[in-house]
């Protein structure tokens, strides 16, 4: 993981008390509340992604891309999913023409509009699915939170072989392992605090979502290592921008909506 300062830590941790409790009653609260707060939070991460790219300001190829994902989550919050996916996908090619006809790099501008696109509409269909819903999205962020700390905690405390030098030179082994045991261990606490069966059920859930969360890490690192930038952005104090804050988030969400969609697994969501 990466190595930090004192100051840049205290700064982490500060931006993480100040974020988390909102995050935290905006998803418990639902509604128009957090579908309003998921397309501000697509847009920011859709400029970061376009100037990753591009090196560049806002232009038409980022302006049509963010009225596009904006069409795609208004559908979602109606929970119009079969639309909102469709007009996601038609947002691909799209996105990719206007960025071509504005000299931007159209295989990038339709892969930022999948990228950012595909978890909002997970997220906000998640969190409106009835047997899902407030305890789901919360016990996922308390997840996702899990594996970001146990792999920067036990990365940092052992070290070790690196799990993938030439994508995330400070990736190591122990860290991916670090961050699937404690989210497996926060999913079996909030199993056993909801009273919810089976036990085994949930920690699978939890590894698996974990495992997703690292791996959309791994991917934004190999991006931005790509286009030679730190952090997608500044936004936010001790984390970089608003992707290096989510990038679990990203792979996670999906992730978790395909297994409630396939049934829910041995946790039961199903519907």
């Amino acid at each position: 993981m990466v190595e930090r300062r004192p100051e840049s830590l205290r700064l982490r941790i500060i931006s993480a008390l100040v974020m988390i409790p909102g995050a935290l009653a905006v998803a418990w609260v639902g509604g128009w509340l957090l579908n309003g707060l998921v397309v501000v939070v697509a847009l920011l991460m859709l400029g970061e992604w376009h100037r990753m790219v591009t090196g560049r300001a806002a232009d038409r190829g980022a302006a049509a891309s963010g009225a596009l994902i904006v069409a795609v989550l208004v559908l979602a919050g109606f929970g119009e999913l079969a639309a909102a996916l469709g007009v996601l996908l038609a947002a691909l090619p799209a996105s990719a023409l206007v960025a071509y006809a504005s000299g931007g790099a159209p295989g990038w501008a339709a892969l930022g509009t999948l990228y950012i696109g595909l978890p909002s509409v997970a997220l906000i269909w998640l969190r409106n699915h009835v047997l899902v819903g407030q305890f789901g999205v919360v016990w996922l962020f308390f997840v996702v939170w899990a594996t970001d700390t146990g792999a920067f905690a036990l990365g940092r405390l052992i070290g070790g072989p690196k799990l993938w030098p030439r994508l995330s030179p400070n990736k190591t082994w122990a860290g991916l392992f670090g961050g699937i045991v404690l989210a497996a261990a926060t999913g079996w606490l909030a199993a056993v605090a909801g009273r919810l069966t089976p036990l085994l059920g949930w920690v699978a859930i939890s590894a698996l979502v974990a495992l997703a969360a690292e791996a959309g890490d791994l991917a934004e690192s190999a991006v931005k290592r790509r286009f030679g930038v730190k952090d997608s952005g500044g936004l936010i104090p001790g984390h970089g921008g608003v992707l290096d804050r989510l990038d679990g988030l990203m792979f996670a969400a999906p992730v978790l909506a395909l297994v409630v969609l396939l049934g829910g697994g041995a946790a039961g969501w199903h519907g």
